[in-house]
This record gives structure tokens, C-alpha cells and sequence, in this order.
């Protein structure tokens, strides 16, 4: 969903000093280092070679990153116009041979610390009737407090409610295919509709409200720029719901707050104008009794950012972490993993959908510890590759967090059972986490785009649901398409109660 600019290894949880590195005769390049700091750190971190392989530098990045400066690239080869002021073409052949003399002819993927158990653990598998059609489902969703579902299909754009059987009970036209649905205190469901999929800048996204019992869509927003998440928030404490719209974009996009103004009128509130807006969060963070903002932006300047609310509609940020633009985030949670009264972060980075479509070590599910006043500490990583989101819960009921992924991009030649994988909390400890990791076989069951947790059946256990979308993005060569392409979702009841 994200096109790449360039990449860094992250080697802390929010900066990281680079080297310039030297070529294999030991020459210094301080001169290419300097214009890559200049011209590739000048949108995001700076690049480093080690994060890509020889061949995806020069065949893929480099040609879009040249594009973005102003070159003129044909057949991959790259022309410099020598306008005044703008990079000249001996600068970029610079740029070149430092990726080229630095960057790895094979990235070293990182060895899995233990490898998953093939079991359901405490899961067992509930499917519904086979769809007729292909599988393209872009959103699912618990009702709260109820037995039943809603899931989007990417193909017609309907919505369709499942009930505690995994009947389709009703199902309602969308202008265009959800990518999110949320509920606000009053269980009111809003829909973020993206619009178009496709990665390019456009206005057909929307935001609307639903209504169950006569299916009536009330818009709150239309035109919007490819918009993926919505929150409620009353962000002035008037009594009247507001809401967070992420515009992921392409080009432009941004964070923006819907304010509710007289007779269902909202104004447009530019909170962060930066492309790649992904996720929200809504809390009081500073504890003074209005709602704060925390934020995922997973596109070229690739953040986690702190929002402190200043009580006149305007907010203050903060950047807490900072992610290499290749990390492709995806996901990220907000949960005291170590019962220390601070939230530390759950995050996930492997959107790989972007021109540097290879198997990358750093891709996975990552735990950030806080040290007070949101100041964050890399505690864990497990490589996933692909790996799209995390949800945690004490899904087995014995007192200690649990995680639950998914990853669209996993290997599907070599590691299918990456596309979910259930880690069981053994112990979290002066900063050191211990799971124990199960694949419960469902490599052929489909492939999971959108994962929602609740008690959907209400016997006090969390249950997981997990939508297939089923065909395309399918970067490795040769790839069998060997999942089920007809489910739109699979149920994985939790069976602890």
C-alpha cells in the first residue's frame, strides 16, 4: 500500500548512528555519505546499504528515489536535467556506487529464536458456507457485545453480518470496500471506506456511520484521500462525537481530526500533514483528563507519534519511534506487557507491497518497553516475514499478555505457517520477554489480510477471526496459490472456557 523512498537499519528504538562506511579497499566515502545524508535523509532516515541487496538498490529504489528528485529515469538508466540548484548527475552517480560498494549481494536473514510448534493450541477452527466468489475480504469486525461479524469484500464492496453460526445474516452495498470498522461509546459503527486500493492519490474514501437496525449509512466525510482507519474521540468534550480519519494517500494523505459542529456538521482538522497515516489510538497520556492521540505513519517517514491535546481543537507532538522507510509498518498496540502500570508498545513492520518486494530479516513482531513518560526501549523481536498486525490479550486466562499475528507477506514458499502465529506468554521480566510460539495449521485455509479478537460466543475467552483475501500480491516467483480462495473468513473459537 506504501511506494519506498529509502531505508535504514534500526538499530534502537528511535535513532541510530551511521557510518560512512568504507568500500572493499578500505576507501572512506564521507563525500557519497554526505549527498546521501543531503538528499535521501532529507523526507526520512538516512539510508543504510545493509538494508537491501545490491540488485533491489540499483533495479528498483534507486530509479524511484531518483524520480523523486527530479531525474529522469529511462529503462532504469538515470538522466540528470542539471537544473540549477537541484541534484547533478555526478552527485547521483555518487549515490550509486555508495549503495553499490556497501549494500550485501544477499541479505543475512536472522535465525528464528525458537521455531513455532505446529498445534491449535487452545483453538479449534469454524469456518463458514464456502463463497462462490473469490475470496477478496478487506475487513473484519466483532460486534460488540453481540454474536455476530460484519466482513467487506474487496471486489463488490459489500458489507455482509454474520451470525454466532457463521450465517450470513444480512448484507448491505458500500460505496466503495471498508477498510476498517469501529464503534464509539455508544456502539455506533463507523466504516472507513478506502475508495480505491490501488496506490495513487484519490478522493473516493469515506467515512460512515451505520446503523443496524434499518441499514441507513450516514456520511460523515466523502472525498477523502484513501482513508484506512477511523477512532472516535470527543476531542473537545462537548458531549458531541468527533473522529480521527487516517488518510493513508499516496502523494499526499495525512491525520485529521472530523470536529462535530451544530446539526451533524463537521470541520476538517489538519492534525499531521504527512502521508502514510495508518492507525490511532485514543487516551488520556497525560493523565490531565482530556483525550490525547497516538499515531502510526507507515509511509517513507515511518513514526509512532504522541499527540497531547491542547484543549482549543490544536494538539502537540512528539515523535516517540522512528522506523527506516523499508520497514513497511503495519500495526501497532498499546499494552502493559510486564504489569509495571506503563503501556509499552506492540508493533509490527512487513507491508511489502512497494518496489522493494523481497524477504527482509527485519520484518516481524517487535515489543517496545517504556521507561517512563513514553521514553521506549526495544525489549523484543521475533522475525515474521510479511507480518501485518499484532493483537494481545490474556487469551489463554492465566494472568500474563498474550499475542496473536498475521502477515500477508509471509514466505509462502518456504514458511506458510507464518501467516498466523499465536505467542503464548511464558514470562515478561526486567525488560526480557519469553514466549512460546504455535502455528496452528491453517496454512491452507486461506491467507490473512485483517485479523478483529473478542468474545464472540460469550463464554469469557477471546476469540480470534481472520479475513482472507486470497488472491494477487504475490511478489516471490512461483508462488502456488494452495490456500482455500473461497472462505471469506475463518474463526478460530478459543476453547480455554
Amino acid at each position: 500500500m506504501k511506494y519506498l523512498f529509502l531505508a535504514l537499519l534500526l538499530v534502537t528504538a528511535s535513532a541510530v548512528i551511521i557510518s560512512c562506511g568504507t568500500t572493499d579497499n578500505g576507501r572512506p566515502m564521507k563525500e557519497e555519505f554526505a549527498l546521501v545524508e543531503k538528499y535521501c535523509g532529507n523526507c526520512h532516515l538516512t539510508p543504510e546499504p545493509a538494508q537491501l541487496d545490491k540488485a533491489t538498490w540499483k533495479n528498483r529504489v534507486l530509479p524511484a528515489m531518483a524520480l523523486r528528485l527530479g531525474l529522469e529515469v529511462w529503462e532504469g538508466v538515470v538522466f540528470a536535467r542539471n537544473e540549477p540548484g537541484k541534484i547533478t548527475h555526478g552527485e547521483w552517480m555518487k549515490i550509486e556506487a555508495y549503495f553499490d560498494s556497501l549494500a550485501p549481494r544477499k541479505l543475512d536473514h536472522r535465525k528464528v529464536q525458537h521455531l513455532p510448534e505446529s498445534s491449535w493450541a487452545i483453538f479449534q477452527l469454524q469456518t463458514p458456507l464456502a463463497d462462490q466468489r473469490i475470496a477478496t475480504t478487506t475487513m473484519v469486525a466483532f460486534e460488540p457485545d453481540s454474536p455476530a461479524l460484519f466482513s467487506s469484500d474487496g471486489e463488490t464492496g459489500t458489507l455482509r453480518k454474520w451470525d454466532l453460526n457463521l450465517r450470513n445474516m444480512e448484507s448491505v452495498s458500500l460505496p466503495t470496500p471498508a477498510s476498517f470498522m469501529s464503534f464509539d461509546v455508544n456502539k455506533q459503527a463507523v466504516l472507513t471506506c478506502i475508495g480505491n486500493m490501488m496506490a495513487r492519490d484519490n478522493n473516493q474514501g469515506s467515512i460512515l456511520t451505520y446503523t443496524k437496525d434499518n441499514q441507513v449509512f450516514q456520511p460523515i466525510a466523502t472525498e477523502v484521500n484513501r482513508p484506512i482507519h477511523t477512532s472516535p474521540i470527543d476531542a473537545n468534550r462537548d458531549g458531541k462525537m468527533d473522529y480521527l480519519v487516517c488518510n493513508f494517500g499516496h502523494e499526499q494523505g495525512g491525520l485529521y481530526l472530523w470536529l462535530q459542529k451544530e446539526h451533524h456538521q463537521y470541520e476538517r482538522i489538519l492534525i499531521k500533514g504527512l502521508s502514510g497515516a495508518t492507525q490511532t489510538i485514543v487516551g488520556d497520556f497525560n493523565a490531565d483528563g482530556w483525550p490525547d492521540i497516538m499515531a502510526l505513519f507507515a509511509h517513507a517517514d515511518e513514526s509512532i507519534w504522541v499527540f497531547t491535546n491542547n484543549k482549543d481543537n490544536s494538539f502537540s507532538s512528539r515523535r516517540l519511534l522512528r522506523f527506516p522507510a523499508v520497514y513497511g509498518s503495519s500495526s501497532f498496540q498499546l499494552v502493559d506487557m510486564n504489569d509495571d502500570g506503563l503501556q509499552d508498545i506492540i508493533y509490527t513492520a512487513g507491508d511489502n507491497s512497494d518496489h522493494s518486494r523481497i524477504l527482509k530479516p527485519y520484518h516481524g513482531l517487535y515489543i517496545f518497553g517504556n521507561r517512563g513518560n513514553f521514553n521506549m526501549e526495544q525489549i523484543y523481536f521475533y522475525p515474521i516475514n510479511g507480518s501485518t498486525k499484532a493483537i494481545a490479550k490474556d487469551f489463554d486466562l492465566d494472568g500474563d499478555i498474550d499475542i496473536a499475528t498475521i502477515a500477508f507477506f509471509a514466505d509462502l514458499n518456504k514458511k506458510p505457517e507464518e501467516k498466523f502465529l499465536y505467542f503464548e506468554n511464558k514470562s515478561t521480566k526486567d525488560g526480557v520477554c519469553s514466549f512460546t510460539t504455535h502455528a496452528p495449521p491453517l496454512a491452507k485455509a486461506g491467507r490473512w489480510i485483517c485479523m478483529d479478537v473478542a468474545d464472540f460466543d460469550g463464554d469469557g475467552d477471546q476469540d480470534i477471526v481472520l479475513g482472507n483475501f486470497s488472491k494477487g500480491f504475490l511478489n516471490e516467483p512461483g508462488t502456488p496459490t494452495n490456500w482455500n480462495t473461497r472462505t471469506p473468513f475463518v474463526l478460530l473459537e478459543n476453547k480455554v472456557k
